[in-house]
């Protein structure tokens, strides 16, 4: 039998990259899934994957900045699927630049996708475990630049470092529902976010790989390693934490 057997899992952004990957794996362990996306190109291909391997599986296009956009996707796939016991807050864009060219645009465009789409969907999906009953597992992707700073990612580091403490804020309000909250913390992950920078050689990508112990990539598997098992309920007394996967960035 799979970790996460009988479970219904809604993850965002999970058109491509870590998302599917955590689609896929949770999947695989038995979990239904709900799927959703901006990009619908790419929400149709994680489907077909899914569907290759069995999986009860629903996909929705989806902007996560937009409030009225979670209550009907949420909605749906409860009524599609009777619940939802997991969700996975995993949408996001990255961005480089000084704070110093930062523009306000920028700024706010950053916040609204990795910070507000997280507040969103804790607030949707957990309104929904509550008066569902029975508790339930929310997991916020953040990031190792939600731990540290970094140069050139000042609006970046600011909404994962948000994403942290919303995390354990969430917990504390949660917590006597049995919803657990908990954040995890990739660090360099091979995936599409990176815009093929880990893909060439050069300066670039031997500064960005120095900064860990261990100089490499991960593969998105080894995330969704941990968010199986925040999934599950193995980690049923855990949470308002944040589990670190990056390579030993942050033990520097």
């Amino acid at each position: 039998m799979g970790r996460v057997s009988g479970k219904v899992v809604f993850i965002t952004g999970a058109g491509s990259g870590m998302g599917r990957a955590h689609a896929l794996r949770l999947a695989g362990e038995g979990a239904t899934v709900a799927i959703s996306d901006r990009d619908e190109a790419g929400l149709s291909e994680t489907l077909i994957a899914l569907k290759a391997i069995g999986a009860e599986a629903g996909s929705w296009a989806h902007d996560v900045t937009d409030e009225h956009a979670w209550q009907r996707v949420v909605d749906e796939a409860c009524a599609r699927f009777g619940r939802i016991d997991v969700v996975i807050n995993n949408a996001g864009i990255a961005h480089t630049g000084s704070v110093l060219d930062t523009t306000v645009e920028d700024w706010d465009r950053v916040m609204a996708i990795n910070l507000r789409g997280v507040f969103l969907g804790v607030r949707t999906v957990g309104t929904k475990m509550r008066d569902q009953g029975g508790g339930g597992s929310i997991i916020n992707i953040s990031s190792v630049f939600g731990m540290v700073g970094g140069a050139m990612a000042s609006a970046y580091c600011a909404s994962k470092g948000g994403v942290r403490l919303l995390t354990k804020a969430a917990a504390a309000d949660l917590a006597e529902f049995n919803i657990r909250v908990n954040s995890v913390h990739p660090g360099l992950i091979d995936t599409p976010m990176l815009g093929g920078l880990l893909a060439e050689d050069g300066e670039v990508r031997q500064r960005m790989l120095s900064v860990q112990l261990q100089r490499r990539a991960a593969d998105p598997d080894e995330v969704s390693s941990v968010v199986l098992f925040l999934a599950s309920d193995e980690s049923s007394f855990v949470t308002g934490s944040e589990l670190v996967v990056d390579g030993g960035w942050s033990a520097r």
